[in-house]
Parts: C-alpha cells; structure tokens; sequence
C-alpha cells in the first residue's frame, strides 16, 4: 500500500493539530502559574506592608505617649513653681510684718498669707488636673492609633485574601480554558484525518 500525497497532507495536519494543542496547554499552565503567583504575591504584600504599618503605628504611639508625659511633667512643674513663689511670698508677707513690728501669726498678714495659701492650692490643683488629663489624653489618642491601625490591617489583609481568591478563580479557569482550546484543535483535525486515510 502506498501512501499517497494526501495521507501526507492528513498526517501533517493531525500533527499540526496536536503541536497546536499542546502549546495552547502550555499557554494555559503558564497563565494559571502567573495568576497563582500573583496571589501569592498579593498576600506577602499585604502582610509586610501591615507589619511595617503596625511598626510605624507603634513607634508613633511611643512618641504620643512622651510626649505626653512630658506634657504632664511641664503641669507638676508649674505646680512646684507655684508652690515655691507661694512660700516666697508668704515669707515676704511675714517679713514685712515683724519689720513693721505686726504679730505675725494674727491680722491682716494672717489673713493675706491664707488667702495666698489658698488660692495657689487651687492653681496647683488645677495644675495637677491638666498633668493627669495629660497623661489620660495622650493614652488615648496612642491606644486609638494602635486600634486604628490594627482594623486597617484587618481590612487591607481582608482586602488582599479576596484578590487571592480572585486570582486562584482565573488560574482555574484559564487552565480549563486552554484544555477546552487544545481539545477543540484536536477535534477539529481529527475529520479531516480521517478522510484521508
């Protein structure tokens, strides 16, 4: 039996076909490779970029902590200032009087140095409130930052898990989509195949 130009020709195009089939394989593993890569990727992203954000969130808490604190320690020291200028005074007052050859402990002087007690015991009350709102304050705000930026993470991280997902959906479906194609090239040569031989 001899083989003819046109079983040659069937032959070459079943081989063709094939040849044709399998690349189109080929090129479908190698889109359901980038595609699962890219996932990958999407979620190492999302997790260095929320360690850096929880770092930088943590450093800043720090700052906003001293800050702070150094907020409340400048109210103890205007406390202590007043403190110190109330004794000064008082001692001035008790000065003066003795000079003036007042009793020091009765009178008016008693009364100017009670009312000097007094009125910078409320101020350094005062003084003390703002140290205290302070250190509150500034507690808050880092534990806000913290908390925010812990919930951005979730989010982002949340965000990131389902672009994974979508990712690995069009692997999938470009691995099908590419044996459907080197099947339909096979099918297609097969008749043609088999007409002429």
């Amino acid at each position: 039996m001899a083989i003819t130009p046109g079983q040659i020709t069937g032959v070459s195009g079943l081989l063709d076909a094939y040849a044709t089939s399998e690349a189109q394989q080929a090129q479908a593993i190698n889109t359901q490779t980038s595609y699962l890569l890219q996932a990958r990727d999407t979620l190492a992203v999302a997790d260095v970029r929320a360690d850096m954000s929880e770092q930088y969130a943590t450093i800043q808490a720090g700052r906003t902590i001293k800050r702070a604190e150094i907020e409340a320690q400048n109210y103890q020291i205007a406390g202590n200032t007043l403190l110190k200028n109330m004794r000064a005074t008082n001692a001035s007052v008790r000065a003066r009087a003795a000079a003036s050859g007042v009793v020091v402990g009765e009178g008016s002087n008693l009364g100017i140095q009670r009312e000097n007690v007094a009125g910078t015991m409320r101020d350094v009350g005062v003084s003390d409130l703002n140290a205290l709102t302070a250190r509150v304050m500034g507690f808050e705000d880092a534990s806000a930052m913290l908390q925010s930026t812990e919930y951005q993470n979730y989010l982002n991280r949340f965000t990131a898990q389902r672009q994974a997902g979508q990712y690995t959906q069009a692997s999938t479906a470009a691995r099908m989509t590419g044996g459907l194609l080197a099947n339909a090239t096979l099918a297609k040569a097969v008749p043609t195949f088999l007409k002429v031989m």
